[in-house]
């Protein structure tokens, strides 16, 4: 899928690259939001990418506890020019994190929506994180 790293720290910061929903490689969700996909399947693809992200930026610092907050969630929406509801979309990526790390203090959020996403992925999500080095 490319030249890239799931995932760079440096100095107390991590950053993760686009995630999108996939189990073990494989794309589970497709579909354009508000489209051929409703926004119940949206939130969940939502909330599946953000744990990908979540668990690239866990193993680039070691470990899930080095996590000490989350600083900022950008949530991409494949949808069309009508859809309006980048947000409750976004709630799914959220609500992932929040039960994946309970105190962790939540991020600072994006939703923005585009015509389309790589391998037809109805959501990507990146993630950036402080840690303890």
């Amino acid at each position: 899928m490319g030249e890239y790293r799931p995932a760079v720290a440096s100095g107390g910061l991590v950053w993760s690259a686009g995630m999108t929903p996939r189990r073990d490689g494989a794309l589970v969700v497709t579909g354009i939001v508000g489209g051929d996909l409703d926004l119940a399947t949206a939130r969940e693809a939502a909330g599946l990418a953000a744990l990908n992200a979540l668990s690239a930026v866990a193993d680039a610092v070691g470990g899930l506890e080095r996590i000490t907050g989350l600083a900022q969630l950008t949530v991409y929406v494949a949808c069309g020019a009508s859809f309006t509801e980048h947000s409750a979309v976004a709630d799914g990526a959220s609500d992932a994190l929040a039960r994946a790390l309970g105190d962790v203090p939540c991020a600072a959020r994006v939703a923005v929506g585009v015509a389309s996403l790589p391998g037809g992925a109805p959501v990507e999500v990146q993630l950036s994180a402080t840690y303890r080095p």
